[in-house]
């Protein structure tokens, strides 16, 4: 039988000091970057410059830097780069 997880089963406190950098700035990294700011955690996006959606995470408000540079600063990392990049 399959679990099912609802809100009441996550604690955003496990996340609250730490930096989440998000990986790719597609449809799942665009969703889950800002889905996260907006519920207070600290997010890095990591978008190469002259790809497709760099401005866009530029206009959502955020500094998009390489995926090197946020994986050193960051506590936790989602890699939602296509899998053909990844």
């Amino acid at each position: 039988m399959a679990r099912i997880y609802y809100d009441k089963d996550a604690d955003l406190k496990v996340l609250k000091d730490k930096t989440i950098a998000v990986v790719g700035y597609g449809i799942q990294g665009r969703g889950q970057a800002l889905n996260l700011r907006d519920s207070g955690i600290t997010v890095i996006v990591a978008q190469r410059p002259g790809g497709p959606n760099y401005d866009l995470a530029r206009q959502d408000g955020f500094k998009p830097v390489a995926a090197s540079g946020a994986t050193k600063k960051a506590d936790v990392v989602i890699v939602l780069a296509q899998d053909t990049f990844q």
